[in-house]
């Protein structure tokens, strides 16, 4: 029996990526021989339909569970559909997912946590907040690597200005939900400048 964890980088000590379409990486692991499987997100980059294109992808693994800090609609759907049980509000190491999984500190949710097209810049929930999404996706996302082009998300060319879009039937999170979101969101910044830190001191020591 094996699980996905969506993560940041392809290391059980990788912080869990909380977003599941577009995550660089998912780790596949048997929870109880920790055997696992590291594989790059084939749709990080998708211009759309990412949610709906992993869930397929992490579904044709066989995987019984998904493990991650969010899950749109039309991924969460498809992963229904299949039969895979889906875990949100997942953060942390993945080595440290895994472990609250086996001891059964977690609950399959019975519905998605945030709208279609989250973690697309310009257009969802989180893109145009981190900023530095549209800003050095394209022109670093490359050069930068794993750690910067893949871990941050590659935003696809800017677009004119749109409506977030409707997310029917969307619950309201709770106050205690919408903390566990909030510090899972800041320590995957924290990742991401503790990256894009070591990766400067790299380029400058390179150029020396």
């Amino acid at each position: 029996m094996r699980i996905a964890v969506s993560a940041s980088n392809p290391e059980l000590s990788s912080p869990v990526d909380p977003r599941f379409g577009r995550c660089p990486y998912f780790i596949f692991v048997d929870p109880e021989t920790m055997k696992f499987e590291a594989v790059e997100n084939p749709n990080v980059a998708s211009s759309s339909g990412a949610g709906i294109q992993t869930a397929q992808f992490v579904a044709e693994k066989g995987v019984k569970a998904v493990l991650t800090g969010s899950c749109g609609p039309n991924a969460f759907q498809t992963l229904q559909a299949a039969g895979v049980e889906v875990i949100i509000g997942v953060a942390g190491t993945v080595q440290e997912a895994i472990d609250q999984y086996k001891s059964a500190q977690f609950q399959a949710t019975t519905q998605p946590n945030v709208p279609s097209h989250f973690g697309l810049g310009g257009s969802g929930t989180m893109g145009s907040g981190f900023g530095i999404g549209r800003g050095m996706g394209g022109g670093m996302g490359r050069g930068m690597g794993r750690g910067m082009g893949r871990g941050m998300g590659y935003m696809p060319p800017p677009q004119a200005p749109q409506a977030a879009p409707s997310a029917p039937n969307m619950p309201q999170q709770s106050p205690e939900e919408e903390i566990r979101y909030l510090k899972q969101q800041a320590e995957f910044l924290k990742q991401q400048l503790e990256d894009i830190s070591r990766k400067i001191k790299e380029l400058e020591k390179n150029k020396k």
